[in-house]
C-alpha cells in the first residue's frame, strides 16, 4: 500500500474505530480495554495481520509524552481534593517512598537473577516502579467499582502522582548506567529539582492558568477546551525546559484547577475526559505496534520470574512499609497492593533506553512490556473479585460519587444548571419549600463556601450560595432561571403548572 495522508487517516480511524468497539466488548466480558488496545496495535504491527511497519522508538515516546499529558492532566482534574485531603499523606508516601522502594527491591532481584548489571537491573526496576494512571483510572471508573473508605481516592492520588517519580528514577539510573562511575548521591541535586520544581511550578501554572481562564472572556465557549489544552502544554514545556518535572506539574496544576470554580468547567471537563481516552487508544495501539511479538517470547520466562516477584513480593512490601505509620486494616492495604497495575507508563519510559542506546535497551523494553501485559491481564481482570474477597467493596447498587462524576454525567430526561444568589435575590432568606418549585424541578447540593450542603426544603437560602439545580426539561429551567435570577419574582409566580 502507498503510503499517504488519505491512507493514514484511513488506517488510523479504523483501528481507533475497532478499538472503541473492543472497549464495549471487553467492558461486558471483564477483560480490561486496555488489553484490547495492546491487542489492536499488536495484530496491525509488521509481524500481525496489518503488516504496518513500525520500529521508531522516538515516535512512540514523543506520542507517549503528550498522551501522558492529557492523561494526567484528565486524571487531576476529575479528583476531588475533599476525598483527597484525608488521604493526602498516604497519597504522597507510596507515590514517594512507595516507588523507591519497590525500584530497589526489584532491581536488587533483577540483577541477582540476571546477567544485568546493579544499574541496570535499578533502571529495569525504576520504570516498573510506578502504577500505571491510564490503567488504574480506566479499570476503577469503568468497572464503576464501589470501595469502601478512603480507597479508590488513594489508588487514584497514587497512580496520578508517581510516575514523576519514576520518571526521575529512570533517567537518574539511564546516566549511571552510562557513566557508571557516577555515584548516586552525585545526581541528587538533579533528582530534589525535578521534584521541588516540578511541584511549585505546577502550583504556580495553576494559579496563573485559573485567572486567565476566568478573565480572558472568549466570545465562544468552544474556546476554552483550547485555552485548556494550551495551558496544559504551557505547563508541561516551561517546567521540562527549566529543569523540573513537567509531569508533576501537569498534573498539580489540574488538581488545583478541577477544584476551582471555573467558566464552562463542565465544557473542560468532558473534553478532557473524552481526550484522555482517545490518548489511551492511541498510546497502547502505538505501543502495540512499536513491539515485536517474535521479541516476547525469549523473555517469558524470565519475564514471569520478574513480574511475579513484582506482584507478590515487590509491590506488597513497599505498600505496607510505606503505609506502616497510617491505621489502615490489613486488608485495605492487600487491596492497595493488589491494585499495583502496570500498564502503558513503564512501556513509554522503556523507550528512554532504547533513545540512549544502551546495551541491554531492547531487553529490558521487551521484559517491561511483558510485565505491563501480565500486570493488566492478572490484576486488572481480578480487581472486583479480590475486593469482593477482601470486604473492601460496596453493594452495586452503592457507589461512591465525587464532584467530577456528577459533571461528567448526563442525567436523562433532564436537566443540570448552577446558580448564584445574589445578595439583592428576593430568594435570599427564603426557605426552599416557600419558592415553589415545580414537582419536576429540585435543589439537588447547594455549595455554601467551602462546604457542600445537601438541602431539604427547610434550609435557608443564603446570599452567595451556588445552588445545583436539576430540572425535568428545558422549559422548566428556564422557569427556575428566570426566578431564582430575578430582583422581584418567586418561582410561584412563572411555574404554575400549565
Amino acid at each position: 500500500m502507498t503510503i499517504t495522508t488519505e491512507n493514514i487517516l484511513l488506517i488510523g480511524s479504523v483501528i481507533v474505530f475497532i478499538s472503541v468497539l473492543a472497549g464495549k466488548t471487553s467492558f461486558r466480558i471483564g477483560v480490561p480495554t486496555l488489553i484490547f488496545f495492546l491487542a489492536i496495535g499488536m495484530l496491525a504491527g509488521s509481524e500481525g495481520i496489518g503488516k504496518i511497519p513500525f520500529d521508531d522508538p522516538g515516535i512512540a515516546q514523543f506520542i507517549g509524552i503528550i498522551a501522558l499529558n492529557f492523561i494526567l492532566f484528565s486524571g487531576g482534574f476529575e479528583t476531588d481534593w475533599h476525598s483527597v485531603r484525608p488521604i493526602m499523606w498516604q497519597g504522597i508516601t507510596l507515590s514517594v517512598f512507595g516507588v523507591l522502594l519497590t525500584t530497589l527491591t526489584l532491581g536488587l532481584f533483577v540483577w541477582w537473577v540476571t546477567d544485568f548489571s546493579i544499574y541496570e537491573g535499578l533502571l529495569l526496576g525504576a520504570i516498573v516502579s510506578s502504577t500505571d494512571a491510564a490503567a488504574v483510572f480506566s479499570i476503577l471508573r469503568s468497572k464503576s467499582l464501589a470501595l469502601k473508605g478512603n480507597i479508590r481516592p488513594t489508588l487514584e492520588f497514587e497512580s496520578g502522582s508517581n510516575d514523576p517519580m519514576a520518571y526521575i528514577l529512570t533517567i537518574v539510573f539511564i546516566g549511571l548506567v552510562q557513566n557508571g562511575q557516577q555515584s548516586f548521591w552525585s545526581v541528587l541535586p538533579l533528582f530534589l529539582t525535578q521534584l521541588l520544581l516540578g511541584g511549585a511550578l505546577g502550583f504556580l501554572f495553576g494559579l496563573a492558568s485559573k485567572y486567565v481562564i476566568n478573565n480572558i472572556k472568549l466570545d465562544y465557549e468552544g474556546l476554552y477546551p483550547v485555552l485548556s489544552i494550551t495551558l496544559m502544554m504551557l505547563t508541561y514545556s516551561t517546567t521540562t525546559a527549566v529543569g523540573g518535572n513537567g509531569f508533576l506539574a501537569v498534573y498539580i496544576s489540574a488538581l488545583y484547577l478541577g477544584n476551582q470554580d471555573l467558566l464552562h468547567k463542565r465544557t473542560i471537563m468532558k473534553m478532557f475526559d473524552g481526550l484522555a481516552w482517545l490518548m489511551q487508544i492511541i498510546l497502547f495501539v502505538v505501543l502495540g505496534l512499536l513491539v515485536f511479538p517474535s521479541h516476547i517470547v525469549p523473555v517469558i520466562g524470565i519475564g514471569l520470574l520478574i513480574s511475579g516477584f513484582l506482584i507478590f513480593v515487590a509491590r506488597p512490601l513497599s505498600v505496607f512499609l510505606t503505609l506502616a505509620p497510617f491505621r489502615l486494616k490489613t486488608r485495605t492495604k492487600f487491596f492497595v497492593s493488589w491494585v499495583g497495575l502496570r500498564g502503558a507508563v513503564p512501556i513509554v519510559f522503556a523507550t528512554f533506553p532504547l533513545m540512549a542506546g544502551l546495551e541491554q535497551a531492547e531487553m529490558i523494553f521487551n521484559i517491561v512490556f511483558f510485565i505491563s501485559l501480565t500486570s493488566v491481564l492478572l490484576q486488572g481482570t481480578s480487581i472486583p473479585l479480590v475486593a469482593k474477597w477482601l470486604h473492601v467493596s460496596l453493594p452495586a447498587r452503592v457507589k461512591n460519587v465525587t464532584a467530577a462524576d456528577i459533571l461528567l454525567s448526563d442525567p436523562i430526561n433532564s436537566e443540570l444548571a448552577e446558580f448564584t444568589i445574589s445578595p439583592d435575590s428576593v430568594v435570599a432568606g427564603m426557605k426552599i419549600i416557600d419558592l415553589g418549585f415545580p414537582q419536576n424541578a429540585r435543589i439537588a447540593l447547594i455549595k455554601r463556601g467551602n462546604q457542600y450542603v445537601i438541602p431539604d426544603g427547610m434550609t435557608v437560602i443564603q446570599p452567595e450560595d451556588k445552588l445545583i439545580v436539576l430540572a425535568g426539561n428545558k422549559n422548566i429551567l428556564e422557569a427556575v432561571t428566570e426566578c431564582l435570577l430575578s430582583d422581584n419574582t418567586l418561582c410561584s409566580d412563572t411555574t404554575k403548572p400549565s
